[in-house]
């Protein structure tokens, strides 16, 4: 939420306004800079970008165990290949899951 009510004359949807405290949502400009701010190693502009953000939820979700179909009614993508492009597991993941197949694995699962 940003720190600033709606100023006269500015009509917001409902879900775009905090029930609580009456404050506005974030503009796209304002969050990215300020996920830019928190995320950025080398200075401004050397963060993470919202669409990164937005990517990183499915990521985290499938390795958590989430079936493909709830990646997909999670993400809004219709095709599967077009969600595989964002669904990066980590090396971590990639370890356990070729473990599976290792030797000593029980291979009747």
């Amino acid at each position: 939420m940003t720190h600033r009510r709606p100023g006269p004359g500015k009509y917001l949807a409902d879900r775009d306004l905090c029930p609580d405290t009456g404050l506005a949502r974030l503009s796209y400009d304002q969050a990215r800079d300020l996920l830019d701010a928190a995320t950025a190693i080398d200075g401004p502009g050397t963060g993470w970008d919202l669409h990164e953000l937005r990517h990183s939820g499915p990521t985290h979700l499938g390795e958590s165990g989430v079936s493909l179909l709830e990646l997909m009614a999670k993400s809004r993508h219709r095709k599967a290949e077009n969600l595989r492009r964002y669904f990066k597991p980590s090396p971590h993941v990639m370890r356990d899951l070729t473990a599976l197949l290792g030797p000593g694995a029980d291979r009747r699962r």
